[in-house]
């Protein structure tokens, strides 16, 4: 590692010069500059292209009721003057605790302005983190006498796009991400928020915010080639940025999530906020292999990490979901009180799913064939009214319905060598959860388990708060923290959209924060839905998409009217396209006993890997990767299609030179299709070398996988 100071000055006699920094390769560029009015403003190009025309950055403040009433607050956003500025480089190579690679080069050029704001007497920052493939820019603010304690009223952090690009964006909301991605150019936006406002309200919290505004990571292609990614990276005791669209400029302005009341953050200095970031390149698979988020947040904090582990499981979850089972234990009741109701004296409904019968049956399928952990959702009290009542108290975490045998299972469990994945549904519950947290932690301890999925559904309580906003945010940085004292790994679904904090803190091995697997039980998501989360929801870290479902078509075996919008080798493709550390075998075991030859490729796959390849990559269209696990020689190649067709061009001049593999290739049948012929597959097997080419044709909804074996 190392940092090199290239240039410093200190009050510099032409304060109104533009500074300019530049990425190691050249290949980008960042201006900086203060306006006449003294307003801090920024430009940024992409071999020679503009990526964003000159865009300003400032907070507005919001007065503190606490503070005098004949105090006026000043924003942050002009009169400033430079004060110095220095640029640096640096340079290492860091190995993270799991992931895509085996190690990650971090290499940057650094442009530090200190500006002073002469009317307040205030000192800040604003830091350029410059990349071959992007940037990062950051509002630092020291401890001084005059900038101790502040309130952001709003953050105007500008991102002004040079043309009417296309962009593949999902709504602003407060609380969920859970949408399909719509793909229009930027002025579309606002017709289509404003047609579909009502039916986006059929989550189980919305709060979409503007007829303009859109999530992070937002997506784009510019007509002249550009791939531009507007994200955060590391969002530590901050709100969750949006971005909204000033339509005549094409100017994009960050958006954050409120609190109850409306504010925007409560600030101590010293503080950074969390890193803005934009991701440019000229070929679209960079947007999937560059590290830029991870790159931005702080190294590891745990020292002993060995318990830190990639996982592949299944679980009692698709059931219930589809609704042939149910999380509730009885329908005696139309309301249960935590610690009160006696479940003892109810008669079973017959249909709940973590019996220890059923329980017992998912261990057994997970030892026979490879899987680490079994996750049982519904195992604890208070399921019946769990959801739609604003209910405080609503579970304890710790107690077990009568027929769910907590010791025993997890005895059994040990005896396979499986563990049981814990399940924690807050029902957006907060207080309650963090009540509760310590002894639902040491209960995990006590019978083995080490992961936890924990839950957010529904309007969170403190009532008026958001998912994103920062109270939210320090309480799922706090769950993560508290559960690294317990060598325990986090899946958090229903919380905010991760930004590379996984970097910081391994343990937190998944979250969903998107539109998962489950909505296909709900009417299903289109097909190009997974080949557009990789370029978006996953910048930030990995997601629990839950794959794996062989059964497509719901009704054949339930009530449920619904089908995958997937062909069965689509689903294999997703192991390796939609990466992370935890990855789900999501159907019934019964289902994969069907089609035991392609559930092979399930129990082979790996999920922490030496060196990854994207091969071919184009938003919503395709996306083929190529992953060697860790510790071998072998290599598994997936392929994702979208609603057309595609023939995949896999060149093999990633493998060994002299080595041979034997290769297993699972592809759609001629006649596959994701509506008409989902199941269709076929598997062959040959030999492989370095330098060979294979020509998949991958069906609508379809994909392939391929399995490399090092002989």
């Amino acid at each position: 590692m190392k940092r090199i100071s290239l240039l410093a000055f200190a009050l510099l006699p032409l304060l109104a010069m533009a500074q300019t920094v530049t990425s190691p390769n050249g290949n980008v560029t960042v201006k900086f500059s203060l306006s006449e009015s003294g307003q801090p403003t920024y430009e940024m190009t992409y071999k020679g292209k503009t990526v964003c025309k000159p865009s300003h950055l400032g907070l507005k403040l919001a007065k503190d009721k606490h503070a005098s009433k004949f105090m006026q607050e000043t924003d942050l956003m002009d009169g400033f003057k430079e004060t110095s500025h220095n640029i640096s480089t640096f340079d290492e190579t860091w190995k993270p605790v799991w992931g895509e690679t085996a190690t990650i080069r971090n290499n940057y050029n650094e442009m530090q302005i200190d500006l002073n704001q002469p009317s307040t007497s205030r000192n800040i920052t604003i830091r350029f983190r410059v990349y071959d493939y992007g940037m990062g820019l950051r509002y630092e603010f020291p401890q001084q006498q005059e900038l101790n304690y502040f309130v952001i009223k709003e953050e105007h952090t500008q991102f002004a796009m040079n043309g009417n690009h296309t962009a593949y964006w999902i709504p602003g909301d407060y609380d969920t991400q859970e949408y399909e991605y719509q793909i229009t150019p930027l002025t579309g936006i606002k017709d289509v928020i404003s047609r579909d406002r009502e039916k986006y309200k059929s989550n189980s919290s919305t709060t979409v915010f503007s007829d303009t505004g859109v999530q992070t990571s937002l997506q784009m292609k510019t007509n002249d080639g550009l791939y531009i990614n507007i994200h955060e990276a590391a969002c530590i005791d901050y709100p969750t940025m949006h971005l909204n669209l000033n339509e005549e400029t094409l100017t994009f302005e960050s958006w954050l999530t409120p609190d109850a009341v409306g504010r925007k953050g409560f600030i101590q200095t010293p503080f950074n906020t969390p890193w803005r970031t934009v991701l440019v390149s000229d070929d679209a698979r960079d947007m999937l292999s560059c590290k830029l988020t991870l790159n931005l947040n702080e190294p590891c904090k745990i020292e002993d990490t060995s318990w830190i582990h990639p996982t592949k499981y299944c679980g009692v979850w698709w059931n219930m979901i589809v609704g042939t089972k149910t999380w509730s234990y009885t329908d005696d009741y139309p309301s249960v009180r935590l610690g009160v109701t006696d479940y003892s004296k109810c008669k079973p409904n017959g249909t709940h799913g973590a019996t220890t019968s059923e329980v017992k049956r998912y261990i057994d399928f997970a030892a026979k064939n490879g899987l680490q952990e079994v996750l049982v959702e519904g195992w604890n009290t208070g399921w019946e009214d769990w959801f739609g009542h604003q209910k405080l108290d609503v579970f304890d975490f710790v107690t077990p319905y009568p027929d769910f045998d907590i010791k025993y299972l997890n005895e059994y469990a040990h005896s396979k060598g499986v563990k049981l994945m814990m399940h924690h549904e807050t029902s957006a519950s907060v207080l309650n959860y963090e009540r509760h947290l310590e002894n639902a932690f040491r209960l995990m301890n006590k019978y083995g388990y080490d992961a936890v999925k924990t839950g957010y559904v529904g309007d969170i309580i403190p009532r008026g708060e958001y998912h994103y906003s920062q109270l939210m945010n320090n309480h799922y940085q706090r769950v993560v923290e508290e559960a690294a004292k317990h060598h325990i790994m986090v899946n958090a679904h229903e919380a905010t959209r991760p930004t590379g904090i996984c970097r910081t803190w391994p343990n937190l091995v998944g979250n969903e924060s998107a539109r998962g697997t489950e909505y296909e039980a709900f009417g299903g998501s289109v097909p190009y839905h997974t080949v557009m989360l990789p370029f978006t929801r996953l910048q930030g870290g990995p997601m629990d998409y839950t794959p794996g479902i062989f059964e497509t078509k719901l009704s054949d075996w339930s009530q449920n009217p619904s089908f995958v919008h997937s062909t069965l080798c689509g689903q294999l493709s997703l192991y390796l396209v939609m990466y992370s550390p935890l990855q789900m075998a999501a159907d019934l075991p019964e289902h994969y006993e069907k089609y035991d030859d392609a559930f092979q490729f399930i129990r082979d796959v790996a999920c922490d890997w030496d060196d990854s390849r994207y091969l071919e990559a184009e938003p919503a269209k395709y996306i083929t990767v190529a992953r060697k696990a860790k510790g071998t020689d072998n290599w598994f190649v997936g392929g994702k299609t979208g609603e057309e067709v595609h023939t995949a061009v896999v060149k093999f001049d990633f493998l060994d030179k002299g080595k041979r593999y034997d290769c297993a290739i699972y592809q759609d049948a001629p006649d596959a299709d994701y509506e008409k012929n989902p199941k269709a597959y076929r598997i062959s097997h040959r030999t492989i070398k370095k330098g060979d080419v294979l020509k998949i044709k991958e069906a609508r909804g379809g994909g392939f996988a391929i399995s490399l074996m090092a002989k």
